[in-house]
């Protein structure tokens, strides 16, 4: 029994990993992509990109690894299925309740990898999320410009643009900036040949001064410009307030959720929970739901299955936001629906033999 026990396990495993890792590639590029537009915008640095991805990869494994397991109890069991494999482990003795007992092992170590994220990676994650964005939301203009980009910052008065920027992001090349906006009637715009960043020693102030250049004065849709052309021009830099520090209630710890009294927050403390009690469910299901017959296909089960394991999914989704809107008490959480599937899940593995009984008795009165 041991040796089928970690034949199943390997399998089961191997199978997770290579459809959790595509399911994350899949969930990652979308959020990267969104992150990498609003860098392009100038909206955060570039360099933070990676950072942030490392420290949200516990939020999405949370929810892709216990689909990952569904759909390596599937793929398994169902080519298992498919090349006799499970027919001869029948003809050896090793029952369908056994094949169960036997997927608890793997599923309980998803089951403790999921809550470890769920209740402790993914909120310390969330955390350093909001950090970096808090330090983003402080840094100043200058810190924020893109060469050979025009970017409007700070309040949208000021557009910059530069050619080049070097390392230290203290000197700039070829600058351009247009001073203005709505409720406005003058316009100002300065060019020049380099612009290099100044810092106060003693009261920490920037400034950044032009060299070589020309600066333009009027209003928008005149005949004229008074035109000013300067050796050396300072401006100062706007450093925006230290902002409200960022703490979204998905960094929020989970011993702090459990002792709230808020609503909402009680509703994402029995989500935590709930997430690592899925997985040994749904590995029931699985094993219930990969039986495939040879002239169905491989893949025929899959459909059903995944329109299970949405609604189950959903079902919690839907009892989370009834809690927050305190429809549900908090004391009924979401256990009721773990029951509920658990109860179906049962129900599948005990309908062949209740079947074959029932036509036993059948054959008898007749």
């Amino acid at each position: 029994m041991l040796i089928i026990f970690r034949y199943l396990s390997r399998q089961v495993l191997v199978t997770m990993l290579a459809v959790t890792i595509v399911l994350l590639l899949v969930f990652m590029s979308g959020r990267f992509l969104q992150y990498l537009a609003s860098a392009a915008q100038g909206d955060i640095s570039p360099g933070i990109l990676f950072a942030v991805m490392g420290y949200r990869m516990p939020e999405f494994l949370e929810l892709i690894l216990p689909l990952g397991f569904f759909l390596g109890i599937l793929l398994t069991y169902g080519r298992m299925y498919l090349e006799s494999e499970m027919t001869v482990l029948s003809a050896c003795g090793v029952s369908d309740r056994q094949i169960i007992f036997l997927t608890m092992g793997p599923a309980l170590l998803v089951m403790g990898i999921v809550a470890l994220m769920s209740l402790y990676l993914t909120p310390a994650g969330i955390q350093q999320v909001d950090r970096i964005f808090t330090e983003q939301a402080q840094v100043t203009e200058f810190e924020m410009l893109a060469p050979g980009r025009f970017q409007s910052l700070s309040s949208g008065d000021r557009v910059t643009y530069t050619e080049a920027l070097s390392e230290d992001r203290r000197e700039l090349r070829n600058v351009f900036m247009a001073e203005g906006g709505e409720g406005r009637d003058r316009v100002t715009l300065m060019m020049a040949d380099r612009g290099t960043q100044i810092i106060e020693q003693e009261t920490g102030e920037r400034f950044l001064v032009l060299h070589g250049g020309t600066r333009f004065e009027g209003r928008p849709g005149s005949g004229g410009f008074d035109a000013t052309t300067f050796e050396a021009y300072g401006l100062r830099i706007e450093t925006p307030d230290i902002a409200r520090q960022r703490q979204s209630e998905e960094g929020i710890p989970t011993l702090e959720l459990r002792a709230s009294e808020d609503p909402e927050m009680r509703a994402l403390f029995h989500w935590r929970i709930s997430l690592p009690m899925l997985v040994p469910i749904i590995a029931i299901l699985g094993v219930r739901l990969s039986k495939v017959n040879p002239r169905q296909g491989r893949f025929f089960h899959l459909l059903p299955a995944m329109l299970i394991y949405i609604s189950y999914l959903g079902v919690l989704l839907l009892g989370r936001d009834a809690i927050a809107e305190e429809t549900l008490p908090d004391w009924l959480g979401l256990w009721w629906v773990h029951g509920i599937y658990l109860l179906i899940a049962v129900g599948l593995v005990l309908w062949p033999e209740w079947k074959l009984k029932r036509q036993g008795r059948r054959h008898a009165t007749a």
